[in-house]
């Protein structure tokens, strides 16, 4: 499987304030200049936010973590919990597929998504409500077939059974996980043929469905409403923990930049701006779509940076681009794709390979 950002993004991607204190809280957790170890679970917690991974929410994680945007695509695009297009707005259905699950009838499982949902593998159904893939061993073998929903395991699957769950899930019911064939857990098909004398005194689900059940809703993504879980670093009441291992996490209000961003643009407020404009002269701006690498929100963010014309990005020197690379999205790239050269070669009225193609057939980059 291709593992690529989504041809359709969002224009933007903010935590909000609850999820922002709990990032803010994750960063606290490791060593000045450690703080990418917090990627993931930063990557995570957007996720469960927004259902999957934006290219906005990507880079506004690199901001808090001071990293490269192409270091934090890395890590989503390969790890496979990552999920780099839009998923279903009520639940995401992964079907394991692997021995166990295939002999026991994992392939009709996957035709009941095929006919319920969508003929292919992360598409959306019809009213954008479910969406599946299949994965591979999820580690629940004795209780083949069954496929992951949310953070929940459903067991023991038939066609029937697996397409009621989808079914009640589109009604806005909320399915009870676990085995679905009356079996507890991974016991006999037959039941307990030791231990018997611990069946009368347990719950009425095994321990992880009956959390599940108790919750309400077993589908439901983490928004930062919950009660807070325990960590080294927090108290249940979410404050900093009265031990000299936890350090206090960070009290700034929810809007305030984190801390490696204030940091960085500090930097940046020190370095040699470059010449801008209010407007371009005479009213005429060049077209900048004809440097490598410049589309038309590039270029749009270009002319409020004070940037219309040729000869002012020619001028450029190298502390006026690392002014100017500190306020784009993918830093690197007017090196990357010397903007610089072609800006004076267009600004003296010569011609560029990529700007003769570019007007041929009216593409740009972005």
């Amino acid at each position: 499987m291709l593992r690529r950002l989504h041809a359709e993004q969002p224009e933007s991607f903010a935590f909000t304030a609850a999820n922002q204190q709990w990032a803010e809280a994750q960063i606290t957790k490791y060593p000045e200049g450690r703080q990418a170890s917090a990627v993931i679970p930063l990557l995570w917690r957007a996720q469960e936010q927004e259902g999957w991974l934006s290219r906005p929410a990507i880079e506004s994680v690199a901001d808090m973590l001071g990293m490269a945007y192409i270091r934090v695509l890395e890590v989503a695009s390969f790890y496979f919990m990552f999920q780099l297009q839009p998923v279903g707005s009520v639940a995401h259905i992964q079907v394991c597929g692997t021995t166990s699950c295939m002999i026991c009838g994992a392939e009709d499982l996957i035709a009941v998504c095929k006919e319920k949902i969508a003929a292919k593998p992360h598409e959306l159904s019809d009213d954008g409500k479910l969406s599946w893939e299949e994965v591979e061993c999820l580690g629940s073998c004795t209780n083949a077939p069954m496929a992951q929903i949310g953070k929940d395991y459903y067991e023991d699957l038939t066609t029937e059974s697996f397409g009621k769950i989808l079914d009640d899930l589109v009604s806005g019911k909320v399915p009870t996980p676990g085995p679905q064939n009356g079996r507890y857990a991974a016991e006999p098909l037959k039941g307990l043929t030791s231990l018997t004398e611990y069946d009368s005194g347990r719950t009425q689900y095994n321990a992880s469905v009956q959390l599940a059940s108790e919750l309400g809703d077993t589908v439901k993504r983490i928004d930062g409403t919950e009660v807070p879980i325990l960590t080294p670093w927090l108290g249940k009441d979410g404050k900093a923990a009265a031990t000299k291992a936890a350090p206090k996490p960070p009290k700034a209000p929810a809007s305030a930049k984190p801390a490696v961003k204030q940091a960085a643009e500090a930097k940046a407020a020190k370095e040699e701006q470059p010449e801008t404009l209010s407007v371009a002269r005479d009213g005429k701006p060049d077209d900048l779509k004809m440097l490598k690498g410049v589309g038309p929100k590039l270029e749009e963010t270009l002319n409020e940076l004070g940037f219309f014309h040729f000869d002012q990005i020619a001028a450029w020197t190298s502390e006026h681009v690392a002014w100017v690379d500190t306020r784009l999205k993918f830093k690197g790239r007017i090196e990357r794709d010397g903007w610089i050269e072609q800006a004076a070669k267009l600004a003296a009225g010569e011609e560029t390979e990529f700007a003769k193609r570019a007007k041929e057939d009216g593409t740009y980059e972005d």
